[in-house]
């Protein structure tokens, strides 16, 4: 239940630019003590640089901030901290290497006393259980190496690094962007405990199901200027996304059906690192196949695999019916499969490089002049020319992809391979973490790459997503495909039973 009277936290009149570019615009903000505040706005609205003064890492142009009552001012992560604010990043801030208790308390380790100062590695281990069980975790996950894990794991140790902290007020950034069904079930289970404790919550979605499950009120931002304030409970969905866009958006998912063609991709008697089961399916020209299953369940590593990054157990790939050799990624390119990963920032972006060359990167030869030089200004009318199609903000092809917002960055990575004309188009997870307006500007490109002829095979963990954009659903378990079901077969409860093992 919320707790009425003075906020834990006060803004008034937030403002910040980047040399020309004025993101916020004067924001007022208020957040009560064991309240979910939900943030809400399309990539590029001011959400991310608004949390990242809230933690320290940008200071404020103008406005105040209040805590509890008092101006404070917040110059580094550290003041942030130390008022009780913690924060967990949709792209996870870990170490691969540590152990799970380690990453838990990485750059606060708790240390016995005496002279020589060795760390306290017992005590970090059993608050380090503690905190797992309460997300619903095995505590034995504590002493595991953090990289041994999946991504939803991996959040849900990032959840357990901020409930150690003992903050007054988690910001959670689009937290359940990589978790199983189950996992969102249990993050449910904590923020409604954490709200019984008093501890506020800033809750970034772009989930409207999850919003109107956790929030009490829920804040809209559009183009750097706050637009309204609202109770969850009392408003309708439809109302914030025209109050988040600026209009109505007629459809969600605006799928569109064509002719089904012949077949013209097959993978055969793949066995992907890991499991001895064969993968076997094909996709024909005019449907989207999703793939769907359970983290974990081996999607992302069957496309993998397929792109040759990893190394499989056999099988063939086959475009047109031609077999393709595909050893490195740079060979499924040359065959024209492009592979837009799920983790764009790491795997997707050069981010300290400028858009023109993330656009270009994946088909730098067709930029080669005579001289074998690199024609920069050749590359950088084609990369023009995608950012105006994929209308992509700012539009200024010299910025750095760092400094876009995810679902623009998402935009450079599909631009970048549009970019090699590929003929055959993976998309794994491709709406996670961007807005709704961004959610259906990339469900009308994948209908647009459909009608030019091209392949598209999308994995998702979003379940009224593979059923509002997919002809046909594959269904993975363990490794191994469970289910391939026309759409008109699918059904939530029939996929999950496949994904499940049933």
């Amino acid at each position: 239940m919320v707790v009425r009277g003075r906020s834990l936290l006060e803004i008034k009149g937030i403002k910040k630019s980047f040399a020309q570019n004025h993101v916020l615009k004067g924001i007022d903000l208020d957040v009560k003590p064991g309240e979910v505040h939900v943030l809400l706005g399309e990539n590029g609205a001011g959400k991310s640089t608004l949390i990242k003064i809230l933690t320290g890492v940008h200071q404020k142009d103008a406005g105040e901030i209040y805590w509890e009552g008092n101006p404070v001012t917040l110059n580094n992560p550290v003041d942030s901290m130390k008022l009780g604010i913690a924060t967990i990043y949709q792209e996870l801030n870990v170490i691969p290497e540590l152990k799970v208790y380690e990453n838990i308390f990485l750059g606060r380790e708790l240390k016995h006393g005496g002279k020589m100062s060795l760390l306290n590695h017992k005590a970090m281990r059993k608050e380090a259980e503690r905190c797992l069980e309460m997300l619903g975790q095995s505590p034995r996950l504590a002493d595991k190496q953090l990289g041994t894990l999946g991504i939803g794991q991996q959040q849900l140790v990032e959840i357990a690094k901020a409930i150690t902290l003992d903050a007054k007020l988690i910001i959670m950034d689009e937290p359940t962007s990589s978790l199983s069904a189950q996992e969102v079930e249990q993050l449910y289970i904590v923020v409604e405990e954490l709200k019984k404790k008093g501890i506020a919550i800033i809750f970034i979605s772009h989930r409207l199901e999850e919003i109107k499950h956790l929030g009490d009120r829920i804040t809209i931002l559009r183009d750097g200027f706050k637009i309204e304030t609202l109770p969850v409970k009392t408003t309708e969905s439809d109302y914030w996304i025209e109050l988040m866009v600026g209009r109505s958006l007629d459809e969600k998912f605006p799928k569109q059906s064509f002719t089904l063609g012949k077949e013209g991709f097959r993978v055969q008697d793949l066995i992907v690192a890991g499991t001895t089961e064969p993968v076997n399916f094909s996709v024909h020209y005019g449907e989207i196949v999703g793939i769907s299953g359970l983290v974990g369940a081996g999607r992302t590593e069957l496309a993998r695999s397929i792109f040759g990054v990893d190394h499989h157990k056999g099988g063939k790939v086959f475009i047109d019916g031609q077999e393709m050799k595909i050893k490195s990624p740079r060979d499924a390119i040359n065959a024209g499969i492009a592979f837009i990963t799920e983790d764009r920032k790491s795997e997707g972006l050069l981010l300290d490089m400028t858009l023109d060359f993330n656009i270009a990167i994946a088909n730098m030869d067709k930029f080669k002049g005579s001289t074998g030089l690199l024609d920069v200004r050749e590359m950088r009318k084609e990369a023009q020319k995608y950012v105006k199609e994929l209308k992509i903000r700012p539009g200024n092809i010299e910025l750095h992809s760092r400094n876009l917002s995810g679902g623009n960055q998402q935009k450079v990575v599909i631009a970048k391979w549009l970019c090699t004309h590929a003929k055959v188009f993976i998309f794994d997870e491709p709406t996670r973490g961007i807005d709704v307006g961004a959610k259906v500007e990339v469900y009308r490109l994948m209908n647009q790459l459909v009608e030019n002829g091209s392949i598209v095979l999308m994995i998702s963990s979003d379940l009224p997503e593979i059923l509002g954009m997919c002809d046909r659903v594959l269904v993975m378990s363990e490794g191994k495909l469970t289910a391939n079901l026309p759409i008109e077969e699918a059904s939530q409860d029939r996929i999950m039973k496949a994904a499940t093992g049933g």
